[in-house]
């Protein structure tokens, strides 16, 4: 719908255009409404926040909310007022819009969910219900990707300065974008120069990348402690970690002298789940505490031989 025509525009106040036209810079968009018995849900729905429109037992579409306003004028210019609730007044506009045909039995089987459940009426979820529903069903938001490469920017931006990197937290920075014939490039910087500063520190080493049937390593170090591969991470999150741990072990049996250290590297700390998930399998954990300073967690002497056989096992 355009919402930058004047029939929709004269009803919404100034601040309400201003969130609109910055989000939906081409004047138009979808939107949903929802009665005044929905108020306390509605005013806790956030940008990026993920709607799933339910009907006949599917999932019929997944949106990602926008922005969000109560206007009773706006949404009476759009849809005709409930006879009994009155209107649709808590309007959101949706970031993005996909036509899906997901079987409400998707949902059923996600632990926090029973069979049977039909989803009547508009139901909130919030922490680690929400991001059920999310893996479960493999959503990736767009604010989502907007939040990972902010995160690769500002990583990127303190390793080439020199400067200590920001817990993730804190980061508001938004992402350089390249534009050639239209279409948006983006270039993840983070991980290349974390390698770099940290490639600099192995003296007494021979550092390269090994291409294997799976990829090219980050680093391969063959040095007077052995030989070790190394995966490098732009963020010690747990998706990350799990990651690294992935690659790692598709990596190790394609070494040319068999891996005595396999170890991921990261900018930040991970959480102590993380590095207990690396140590099971064997491997190190290296983070950056400060610029061109790194510490090594190394993975109990017991896990690394136990797991070495994996490792060192053929194509």
């Amino acid at each position: 719908m355009r919402f930058s025509s004047d029939k929709y525009a004269a009803a919404l106040s100034e601040e309400q255009r201003a969130a609109l036209q910055r989000l939906h810079p081409s004047g138009s968009a979808r939107f949903w409404g929802a009665t005044s018995v929905q108020d306390k849900n509605m005013d806790r729905l956030r940008t990026g926040d993920v709607v799933l429109f339910t009907g006949r037992n599917l999932v019929r579409g997944i949106g990602e909310v926008g922005v969000t306003f109560r206007n009773s004028d706006f949404a009476d210019a759009m849809w005709t007022p409930d006879p009994d609730k009155g209107s649709w007044r808590n309007v959101y506009s949706l970031l993005s819009f996909r036509h899906t045909e997901i079987p409400y039995s998707e949902i059923w089987e996600l632990p926090s969910f029973n069979v049977g459940d039909n989803f009547m009426g508009l139901r909130v979820l919030a922490g680690s219900k929400a991001d059920e529903v999310l893996q479960g069903l493999g959503i990736t938001t767009v604010t989502e990707n907007r939040r990972k490469l902010a995160r690769d920017a500002e990583v990127a931006s303190a390793i080439a300065q020199g400067t200590l990197v920001v817990p993730v937290e804190a980061v508001h920075a938004s992402t350089a974008v390249y534009r050639r014939d239209e279409r948006e490039i983006q270039v993840l910087r983070a991980e290349a120069l974390l390698v770099r500063e940290y490639k600099a520190t192995l003296a007494g080493a021979e550092v390269t990348r090994l291409r294997t049937p799976s990829g090219v390593t980050d680093l391969h170090v063959t040095g007077p402690d052995g030989t070790e591969i190394i995966e490098a991470k732009s963020s010690g999150d747990h998706n990350y970690v799990r990651a690294a741990l992935a690659q790692l072990l598709d990596y190790a049996p394609h070494s040319p002298s068999p891996a005595d250290r396999l170890s991921a590297l990261f900018p930040t700390c991970p959480a102590a789940k993380s590095v207990s998930l690396l140590h099971r399998y064997g491997i190190d954990c290296i983070y950056r505490t400060m610029p061109n300073v790194f510490e090594r967690i190394s993975a109990p002497v017991e896990a690394r031989m136990y797991v070495r056989k994996v490792w060192a096992d053929g194509e």
